[in-house]
């Protein structure tokens, strides 16, 4: 395999790049759906045609289809990190096992992840029942080890995993079986789990919106809720009552009215290769779909879509003063570029790849980076999320959890830790920039530390005890 280049890899783009445009979204979408014109009534309305409100929506009209249900989508449907991640659908839960017990019990999370591997099944059974071709394929994912302390942090995971009573959760592949699965420089070591599948997220996020509309749902695009109170959403053009009111919002719920510290919107960028020649595929165990990474502290995702590109991307971009979240942010030329450089430093044979598509967009993080989903039966206002950046498998476990709920089901999954969980608000600005923009440089600087000492980072432990991010 040729060896790591000594110049800096430059950013080969085709002559007319679809930058600021998901690979997923091809042909480009736009709002086809005609916007709400009038006042209304529904039995429940959804704020937001997301994975979170188009699964809900789905999960309720498959119990009751005589259901009213209208969702308002201020762009269009997937207009958000629904049409725009990296295409995991993972049993990954943003905080550690061991954190959730801390906050909970240890049942409640032993129940939460047996819960999480179900759902990357479940999203396999409705795809395949409602006939929506979304390339889902369920291969797993594997976390390679490229450096020692990465090794390291491989095993300690796998060990946590197998002394918290889930020996099969992870597996530890060693550099041979790594290497055999994907050839990625330098790797050392990986641990694979079987609970994540691959998905087309543009595909699954319009199928599931025509799905939802075949079975009954009404769909306003082009339709900016402007407030939300119980029994009501109003809008520029009208209100809908209704006796359940759900926020799905996500990465967006920092722009509505009394949500300001809620969340924070932190970006997330991503790119795309031209399709890859069979024989370079081949040549770096490229012929698969697994999702991967490696175990570094600043996080990064990669799959290979059905057609042969590489889809990489990671965190890094900067938190925006005030939780401000705009078109421009969705590219940003050095996080790009550096994310790029990190494709090539894991694939070396890549540097002459043409880059299509360059995009992002921002994912909401709650103060305590702990998801949530809840109904207040009081005033009928439900929401569910945010997620993290783990949101394509847990917003159907969200939804699942609101359907219930909602129709008064009792189920077991009304019992796990994140139903009703309240997350503190963040900080007022101008603590809020601080601490978030902090936060990333603590987590580069842990992967800085790494690199010169070669074992597991103190800054990263000290980072992940004070948030329970893992």
């Amino acid at each position: 395999m040729p060896s790591k280049s000594r110049t800096k890899p430059r950013l080969r783009e085709i002559e007319t790049p679809e930058v600021g445009v998901p690979v997923w979204a091809e042909p480009k979408p736009e709002a086809k759906r005609p916007a709400l014109t009038n006042d209304r009534t529904a039995d429940v309305v959804i704020v937001g045609a997301g994975y979170t409100g188009l699964w809900t929506a789905y999960y309720l009209l498959k119990e009751d289809p005589t259901l009213d249900v209208v969702i308002l989508e201020r762009e269009y449907a997937g207009f958000g990190a629904s049409g725009r991640n990296g295409g995991w659908c993972s049993a990954i839960f943003p905080i550690s096992l061991g954190h959730l017990a801390k906050l909970h019990n240890h049942q409640a999370a032993m129940d939460l992840q047996h819960a999480m591997n179900d759902t990357v099944d479940e999203v396999g059974r409705v795809v395949a029942e409602e006939a929506i071709d979304c390339d889902y394929s369920k291969e797993g994912f594997l976390s390679l080890a490229r450096s020692s302390a990465q090794l390291q942090r491989a095993k300690t995971t796998i060990a946590g995993a197998r002394d918290f009573g889930l020996p099969s959760q992870w597996n530890l592949r060693t550099q041979e079986e790594a290497r055999s699965m994907i050839g990625a420089e330098g790797t050392l070591g990986a641990a694979y789990t079987p609970h994540c599948a691959l998905v087309h997220p543009g595909k699954l996020v319009r199928g599931l919106a025509e799905t939802v509309e075949r079975m009954g749902a009404t769909i306003h695009e082009n339709t900016a809720a402007t407030h939300i109170a119980p029994g009501q959403v109003d809008t520029e053009r009208g209100r809908v009552n209704a006796k359940f009111v759900v926020r799905a919002t996500e990465g967006y719920t920092s722009e509505l009215p009394g949500q300001e510290r809620t969340l924070v919107p932190l970006y997330s960028l991503v790119l795309a290769t031209e399709p890859l020649p069979e024989t370079v595929r081949n040549e770096l165990q490229l012929n698969h779909r697994f999702g991967f990474n490696d175990l570094r502290n600043l996080r990064i995702y990669a799959q290979m879509t059905k057609d042969g590109r590489m889809v990489f991307g990671g965190r890094g971009a900067p938190y925006h003063f005030g939780s401000a979240v705009q078109a421009g942010y969705d590219v940003n030329n050095a996080i790009h570029a550096k994310i790029h450089r990190t494709m090539i430093d894991f694939f070396p044979m890549l540097k002459d790849a043409a880059i299509t598509h360059r995009w992002g967009g921002p994912l909401g993080v709650p103060r305590d980076w702990h998801p949530s989903v809840g109904l207040e039966s009081s005033t009928g206002l439900a929401w569910a999320g945010p997620y993290v950046g783990d949101g394509v498998a847990t917003s159907n476990l969200a939804a699942r959890i609101l359907r219930n709920l909602i129709l008064g089901k009792m189920d077991r999954l009304n019992n796990l830790p994140i139903v009703d969980h309240r997350s503190p608000q963040w900080e007022p600005e101008p603590l809020r920039w601080l601490l978030v923009n902090m936060g990333l440089v603590a987590a580069s600087a842990g992967d800085l530390e790494e690199r010169i000492t070669n074992k597991p980072s103190n800054i990263s432990k000290l980072l992940e005890k004070i948030t329970g991010a893992h």
